[in-house]
């Protein structure tokens, strides 16, 4: 019995200090220059889960700049559209049409134009600070392409980084 509440307590522990890990900045350790960089994921506010986007039309995308850390201050965001399918965990990022580049990530919102995508009830988008965060599903819609009928596109390109991800392009109307 005692080693099930030993057990139980430091499970709490380790319980908290994830969820405050995940709310906070992270710290990441560089070894190549000894440097910890602060790692910043804006909490994004709109949209929101179930809203739904006429493609063609205006709409705001918001995230919390409230607790900005200061080695982020000056940092210029990046938005993108992707989706992720039941069971899957690819977030399909379009990185050839980004909705939003080089704004300030203090500004806490931007207004976007939203492009003429196929018809689907998962897309998000995330939002680059220095590291990306997702939006819960939403919807966009339009009048020439309903979800059931909307075709995928296979093509793969990679991210010219150091990182070896690849991600499928959203097909275009």
């Amino acid at each position: 019995m005692f080693a099930s509440t030993k057990f139980l307590a430091a499970f709490s522990v380790l319980a908290a200090a994830a969820a405050a890990v995940s709310a906070a900045p992270a710290k990441v350790f560089e070894p190549t220059n000894g440097n910890v960089d602060v790692v910043f994921r804006p909490h994004i506010t709109a949209p929101t889960a179930g809203v739904v986007w006429q493609a063609g039309s205006s709409q705001t995308i918001t995230w919390d700049a409230s607790n900005i850390p200061a080695e982020n201050q000056n940092q210029t965001g990046l938005i993108l559209l992707g989706y992720i399918e039941d069971g899957d965990v690819n977030e399909h990022l379009d990185i050839q049409h980004p909705l939003a580049v080089n704004f300030p990530i203090t500004a806490g919102s931007v207004t976007v134009n939203v492009p003429q995508v196929p018809a689907r009830d998962d897309y998000v988008i995330v939002v680059f600070g220095d590291s990306g965060n997702a939006s819960p599903k939403f919807t966009i819609t339009n009048s020439t392409t309903s979800a059931s009928s909307a075709v995928q596109s296979a093509t793969s390109f990679s991210i010219p980084s150091a990182s070896s991800f690849s991600f499928p392009a959203l097909p275009t109307a």
